[in-house]
């Protein structure tokens, strides 16, 4: 089954709705359903790799009665994550990164599920029907897995429910996930790239279709979000070194890096007397973005010293002359006006030749 691309879903909606209503006109209703019917996005930006399991088989492990190792075997979930009913169980490498994030997650699942069992959420999952008479995840995730913690797959929840795929799924998501200050850096500018493609693809077609595209005021408003932010997304998402650094764990406030960002882009600029970068500044830049947020200190390069050589001379005739008497005006056959006098070896060289012309032509 051939799937239509996202120009191609565009079109058919923009045939019969003015661009500006492509995230407004999104009909939903809020109904209970099973868990067992949704599943996750595995390419969303909040995602991490788990497997759901049965609520029979949740409790077998939550009462230790399967080793992990059994447990790995038996489902393939080396390096994700097992969750179902009490049931949470960290499969990656104990010395792996990923091990690191998949507990800060867990952490955080368990103790939203802990609020779910005593308390409704304020703001419920969002999904939308797939084909298979199952439910596709589109926010929510962290919350979703809560309530697999919490009621376990044969529970039900409310969710509120699309009516169809959103026209920019990505851009939905960033929307509603944008203003919560306890999501994690990366996630948030993961996200940003993702509904840009979007817009971007948005904005080439109305390009064609009306002759001008989304300004960037445009875009900022269908995301949700100030000009300021959308500034502050745009400067981030620009460097791979500072999504690594995200990813890895860094937590240092976007304002802060985005200084960082924008002193040594100055930096390129001025030294290179070019207000446009090109691929190489940027690769510098990145690099430079990298050590800093690292730690790692860039390499000084000391100037070698310029060292002049006069030579050793071999009488006191010679010593004599070469101290009373203008070199420069002798008939040596060098060129002094010409004479590079920053570089050492030129002027070493120009000497030398000198000293020989004063013993063959001056001292006999």
């Amino acid at each position: 089954m051939n799937v239509p691309s996202l120009e191609q879903k565009l079109t058919a909606e923009l045939s019969c709705k003015d661009f500006s209503r492509i995230l407004i006109d999104q009909p939903y209703e809020y109904k209970s359903i099973f868990l067992h019917r949704i599943q996750p996005d595995q390419n969303n930006a909040r995602f991490f790799p788990a497997v759901i399991v049965p609520d029979q088989l949740a409790y077998q492990i939550a009462t230790r009665r399967l080793s992990k190792s059994q447990l790995i075997e038996r489902l393939d979930c080396q390096d994700k994550v097992v969750i179902g009913k009490s049931c949470i169980l960290n499969c990656f490498h104990k010395s792996s990164f990923e091990w690191k994030k998949a507990n800060i997650n867990i952490t955080s699942i368990i103790e939203l599920a802990a609020n779910i069992s005593v308390s409704e959420l304020i703001q419920v999952p969002t999904i939308y029907p797939l084909d298979s008479n199952s439910y596709q995840l589109l926010t929510g995730h962290r919350r979703f897995f809560a309530m697999i913690y919490a009621n376990g797959i044969d529970g039900a929840a409310h969710f509120k429910v699309y009516s169809q795929k959103p026209s920019l799924p990505r851009t939905k998501q960033f929307q509603e996930n944008a203003s919560r200050e306890d999501l994690p850096q990366y996630g948030k500018l993961l996200a940003f790239q993702e509904a840009i493609i979007e817009l971007e693809t948005l904005s080439a077609m109305r390009q064609r279709t009306e002759g001008k595209g989304l300004t960037v005021r445009e875009m900022a408003s269908l995301l949700g979000i100030s000009m300021g932010a959308f500034d502050n997304y745009s400067v981030l998402t620009r460097y791979p070194a500072v999504l690594k650094a995200y990813q890895n764990g860094n937590s240092v406030p976007f304002t802060t890096i985005k200084k960082i960002v924008l002193t040594e882009e100055r930096r390129i600029r001025k030294k290179t007397g070019q207000t446009l970068l090109n691929v190489e500044h940027k690769r510098t830049i990145n690099k430079r973005i990298h050590d800093t947020l690292n730690n790692i200190k860039s390499p000084v390069t000391v100037e070698k010293k310029k060292r002049y050589r006069l030579g050793t001379l071999e009488s006191p005739e010679l010593m004599k002359f070469i101290l009373t008497e203008n070199l420069l005006a002798l008939d040596s056959g060098i060129d002094w006006n010409d004479l590079d006098w920053e570089h050492p070896k030129a002027v070493n060289e120009a000497f030398e030749h000198v000293v020989n012309y004063i013993k063959e032509q001056k001292i006999r």
